[in-house]
C-alpha cells in the first residue's frame, strides 16, 4: 500500500528543509520497497495570506486522514492575535490530532564534539496536550488571565489520564528498546498537588515494570545533572513545560537543535517535527541544516513499521555529520542545505540491501 504523508512546511527555512525532508524520505521508502505519497499544505504566513488562518481547516482534515503528519517550523510569536487568524499550527495539531506525547532523543554524533566533551544518549517523553501551555489545556478559553491591570496568572493543567499516558509511553519505550532506567522529572517540593499527583501515577505504572529502575528528580537538578552528568539519564518522562526546556537543553548538550528529532505522537496519529525554530534571517540562502526534520521523518517511518526506511536515513545522517567534508556550514562544512540532502540520498542509495 501506498504510504500518505502530509508535509507542511511552515515558514522561514521551512520550505527548504522540507523540500530536502522530503527527496531524503523518498529515496529511503524507494530503496526500501516502500511507494509514499507526499502531500503538501499550507500552514503559516502563506495560509494566512490565502485563507485568513494560519492553520485552515482543510489542513486540519488532511492531517487527520494521513497516515503521519511531517510538519516544519512555524513563526508563530509573529503571527497576530487568535481573532486575526494567528493560531499556533503546531499547538492546534496536537489538540486535534491527539499528540499526547512528544518523543525527543537527544543522542550525540560520532566525530562532532559536544559543548561539554561528554557523550549524549537519553530520550525525553514529553507530555504534549497539559501544563501551563495555554493554547491547548483547556477544553474553551485560554488557560492565562489578567484578573486586574498588572497581575497576570496562568493555569496548570495535570490530569491523573495525562500522566497516565505519557508515563505509559516511555515504560513502554524503555522496554522495547533495551533502556535501563525512567526517571521521572518533577517539582513536587513546590507543586505539591498538580506535580504529587504525577507522581503518584508514575509510581503506580513503575510497579508494573520490575525490569526498569525509576526513580524521581526535581527538575532544578536534573538541569544541572544534564550538563554535568548527561549519563546520569536513561529515559526521562516529565511534564509540558519542563520537558520543552530540558529536551532543548538536551538537545544541545548532544550537539545542537539543529541536530534534534522529534515525534509527536497520539493513539491515532503521528507528527514528525523539527525542534528548532523558523530562523527567518537565514531562510531562502540554502544554509540551514536539515538534519532536526530528516532525523523526526525518519522516527515517523519508524513509527509507522517502516524500519528499513528509518535505518536508512539514519546511518546516512550519521556518515554524512561523521565526516567534516560532508556537513552543512552551521557545523563547519562545506555544504547547503540542498548539497547536503543530495549526500544522504547517495548514501542512501549507495546502501548496502
Amino acid at each position: 500500500m501506498t504510504l500518505s504523508l502530509l508535509c507542511l512546511a511552515g515558514d522561514g527555512i521551512g520550505p527548504e528543509i522540507m523540500a530536502a525532508t522530503k527527496v531524503v524520505v523518498e529515496a529511503a521508502c524507494t530503496r526500501s520497497g516502500q511507494t509514499v505519497s507526499l502531500a503538501d499544505g499550507e500552514i503559516g504566513f502563506p495560509a494566512l495570506n490565502a485563507e485568513g488562518s494560519t492553520i485552515p481547516e482543510q489542513v486540519i482534515e488532511a492531517a487527520l486522514a494521513a497516515d503521519g503528519v511531517i510538519l516544519g517550523p512555524v513563526s508563530h510569536n509573529a503571527y497576530p492575535s487568535r481573532e486575526d487568524g494567528g493560531l499556533n499550527p503546531s499547538g492546534v495539531l496536537r489538540k486535534e490530532l491527539d499528540l499526547f506525547a512528544n518523543i525527543r532523543p537527544a543522542q550525540s554524533f560520532k566525530g562532532l564534539a559536544t559543548p561539554t566533551g561528554a557523550p549524549v544518549d537519553l530520550i525525553i517523553f514529553r507530555e504534549n496536550l497539559e501544563g501551563f501551555y495555554a493554547d491547548r489545556n483547556l477544553h474553551s478559553g485560554p488557560g492565562e488571565f489578567m484578573p486586574v491591570p498588572g497581575v497576570a496568572m496562568a493555569m496548570r493543567l495535570i490530569t491523573e489520564r495525562g500522566s497516565e499516558r505519557i508515563g505509559r509511553a516511555a515504560f513502554d519505550h524503555a522496554a522495547s528498546n533495551g533502556r535501563k532506567k525512567v526517571t521521572a522529572v518533577h517539582k513536587a517540593n513546590v507543586m505539591r498537588t498538580s506535580d504529587g499527583l504525577f507522581l503518584d501515577v508514575l509510581r503506580r505504572i513503575a510497579t508494573g515494570y520490575p525490569g526498569i529502575q525509576y526513580d524521581e528528580v526535581l527538575v532544578d537538578a536534573a538541569a544541572a545533572l544534564l550538563v554535568r552528568d548527561p549519563g546520569r539519564f536513561d529515559v526521562i518522562v516529565t511534564t509540558n513545560m519542563f520537558g520543552d526546556i530540558l529536551s532543548d537543553l538536551a538537545s544541545e548538550l548532544a550537539g545542537g537543535l539543529g541536530l534534534a528529532a522529534s515525534l509527536n505522537l497520539g493513539p491515532q496519529n503521528a507528527a514528525a517535527q523539527a525542534q528548532h525554530g523558523s530562523a527567518p534571517d537565514i531562510a531562502g540562502h540554502d544554509r540551514a541544516n536539515p538534519t532536526s526534520l530528516i532525523g523526526s521523518a525518519a522516527m515517523l517511518l519508524g513509527h509507522l513499521e517502516l524500519v528499513r526506511a528509518k535505518a536508512l536515513i539514519e546511518v546516512s545522517l550519521k556518515k554524512a555529520i561523521a565526516d567534516p567534508r560532508t556537513r552543512t556550514s552551521d557545523l563547519g562544512g562545506p555544504l547547503g542545505t540542498q548539497a547536503f540532502s543530495k549526500v544522504l540520498v547517495d548514501l542512501i542509495q549507495e546502501a548496502d540491501t
